[in-house]
């Protein structure tokens, strides 16, 4: 039986997490303030790749149903200061889900940190970072939802830990379309969500001057090889008077960025990548700047649904990047 993963109204998550599903909920913040207490966490966004496309709904809200556990999931709170431990008390069969409120100190924590965290890449840990609709940048504050109190926090992470019985194992799959262009090597002197000096073809340079100098697209991101993985750095913001960018994730020194190759049909590209329909996902989500940059709302990418978030997480903090688990024997 496929897992469920579905775009539903309040009233239908009400009555699943009434039935003592576990479950982890995506969904406007004034959504997620109706559903009961229960076995779920949550996160807000009100942008969804659903069955039946891209959607944006302040009304529904995104199950992901999670079954095929050997031991009752735990679900718990992670400051920044105990979120480098999610990994040291994840199941040693088993997956973790975390999400993460966008700006707070674990998303900052969490992006710079994470590939040092104990026991990271050696259980997997899979996730999302909650955001708000676009209109409300700077209004209202991302925030998680711990289902099993009610609580909400625009600070502090959610994660359920999901123990697995001995013939089943998790995987993650990360979906990233993305390629280096052809363009200038740069190089990054500090790790950070922002930048201005840098390294241009090893020539001392700014990044800000470079990108308007070439009238570079914004809209792809840089791509670096992170240990054999190409990984995106997303665009947030230039600030030409202060020669200074801004990113949706960290760059780090010792790698090679460059902007990425412009995609041709961004739809069709994800078709050709994504698992076949006889794969059973159990927990999947998508970027928010895929959503807005390839113009997918009411657009279907394959099979595969989830939440369309301000960051991905397979492992670490991924940009413009589509992750899937799935469950196996």
């Amino acid at each position: 039986m496929k897992t469920r993963q579905e775009l539903i109204s309040v009233s239908r998550a009400a009555e699943l997490i009434e039935a003592g599903k576990y479950l982890s909920i995506a969904g406007d913040e004034a959504a997620l303030r109706q559903l009961p207490q229960g076995h779920w966490i949550g996160g807000t966004i009100p942008y969804f790749m659903a069955a039946e496309g891209g959607t944006v709904s302040r009304d529904q809200v995104f199950v992901s149903e999670i079954g095929g556990y050997a031991a009752p999931p735990q679900l718990r709170f992670y400051d920044a200061g105990s979120l480098p431990q999610i990994c040291r008390n994840a199941p040693d069969n088993g997956y973790s889900i975390l999400i993460i409120p966008a700006f707070s100190d674990c998303h900052a924590g969490f992006a710079q940190n994470a590939p040092n965290f104990e026991e990271m890449y050696m259980k997997p840990l899979i996730g999302w970072i909650a955001g708000v609709h676009l209109d409300d940048l700077g209004k209202v504050t991302p925030k998680v939802v711990l289902g099993s109190t009610g609580e909400f926090s625009e600070t502090d992470a959610v994660v359920m830990d999901v123990p697995l019985p001995p013939e089943k194992f998790a995987q993650i799959d990360i979906v990233n379309l993305f390629r280096p262009g052809s363009g200038a090597g740069i190089r990054f002197l500090n790790n950070g969500f922002s930048a201005g000096d840098c390294l241009i073809d090893g020539q001392a340079a700014n990044l800000a001057d470079y990108l308007a100098a070439k009238q570079i697209d914004t809209r792809l991101p840089l791509v670096a090889d992170y240990s054999g993985a190409l990984i995106n750095v997303s665009i947030r913001d230039i600030d030409h008077a202060a020669r200074s960018v801004e990113f949706y994730a960290p760059v780090f020194p010792g790698l090679e960025y460059r902007v990425a190759a412009p995609l041709a049909d961004y739809v069709a590209a994800f078709h050709n990548a994504l698992p076949d329909g006889g794969t059973d996902i159990a927990f999947s989500c998508n970027c928010i700047l895929n959503f807005l940059h390839s113009q997918l709302e009411g657009k279907r990418t394959g099979e595969v649904t989830g939440p369309m978030t301000f960051g991905e997480i397979g492992y670490q903090l991924l940009n413009q990047t589509l992750v899937y688990l799935n469950v196996t024997e």
